[in-house]
């Protein structure tokens, strides 16, 4: 479980760097990119390894299987969201940090369908550094304006991309551990 939690504070302490130590990141300009890039990649090393060795000792809770079907249309939302549809179609564009709510939807949905403790430590505390993100880029980032209003169209082309795309991750979310569809 070392190897998880050192894995998600690695994920905070990359995403929180630029704001936490601007006097530090700034002046590293192009090659800070590349350090914060090499640590995130790290930390999802460590997350997935620490994840997969992770003895599953304490069930806190066994979903019910109507959970499941929750948990997919948080991950469909959550996908939306994480698309470009927030920025350049109409139903989201007044969203302050839709990708940042779309991954607290994407580690919610995770946490209501494993009971686990090592699931709640990742997506928990995924869940905590998403949350703790968006109060940081508010206060850093002041006021906010939302972006030109976009078409229903294009909304409708991110929302059938996103079904696609769910599709696709489902699939290989089946190869790699438990099927999100079932069967």
């Amino acid at each position: 479980m070392t190897l998880l939690v050192l894995g998600v504070l690695l994920w905070a302490a990359a995403h929180f760097f630029k704001r936490a130590m601007p006097a530090v990141r700034e002046p590293m300009g192009d090659k800070g990119k590349g350090l914060v890039a090499l640590t995130l990649a790290i930390s999802i090393v460590f997350m997935v390894l620490g994840y997969r060795a992770a003895e599953i000792e304490d069930v806190l809770w066994i979903a019910p299987s109507f959970v499941f079907h929750i948990n997919n249309l948080l991950v469909l939302i959550a996908i939306f969201l994480m698309s470009p549809a927030p920025r350049k179609g109409k139903l989201f564009n007044n969203m302050r940090h839709p990708m940042l709510i779309g991954f607290s939807l994407w580690a919610v949905a995770h946490i209501l369908v494993n009971g686990d403790a090592p699931s709640i430590v990742l997506f928990g505390g995924l869940l905590a550094w998403a949350l703790a993100e968006i109060v940081v880029l508010n206060r850093v980032e002041g006021p906010w304006q939302p972006t030109e209003r976009g078409t229903i169209a294009k909304d409708g082309m991110f929302f059938v991309a996103s079904v696609i795309l769910m599709g696709v991750i489902g699939a290989i979310h089946g190869l790699i551990g438990p099927s999100p569809f079932g069967g």
